[in-house]
């Protein structure tokens, strides 16, 4: 019987990283990545600096408050285009352009699979 409750304990304990990631920590994390990037963000045809660009995330996520439910929400509906014109972000690091859509998303995948490593 003890060493089913150690094993109980030890699948909960290593479960723990996965279940404590919230949908905003999720969309902090993509926050930070932006800012921390040092790339350069294409919104509306213009250059912004990496920090510039998480700022007017930023803004966009607070000012949309409980409508954005999940990660996937705020990559979808604030963080790909603009709202204003639709047209798309991009992302320009190291010499290549990529829709932020799925920049993103690729780092909202290897956050979640190294969360539950």
């Amino acid at each position: 019987m003890k060493t089913i409750r150690i094993i109980f304990l030890f699948v909960a304990m290593t479960a723990l990283p996965v279940l404590a990631a919230t949908p905003d920590d999720e969309i902090q994390h993509l926050l930070d990545m932006v800012g921390d990037s040092g790339c350069t963000f294409n919104r509306n045809g213009k250059e912004h600096t990496a920090d510039e660009a998480r700022d007017h995330l930023a803004m966009k996520y607070r000012r949309a408050g409980s409508r954005v439910k999940t990660a996937e929400s705020f990559i979808n509906y604030l963080a790909s285009e603009s709202s204003w014109t639709g047209k798309p972000y991009f992302i320009e690091c190291d010499g290549a352009s990529v829709p932020s859509r799925d920049w993103l998303t690729d780092r909202l995948t290897t956050y979640r699979t190294t969360a539950s490593d």
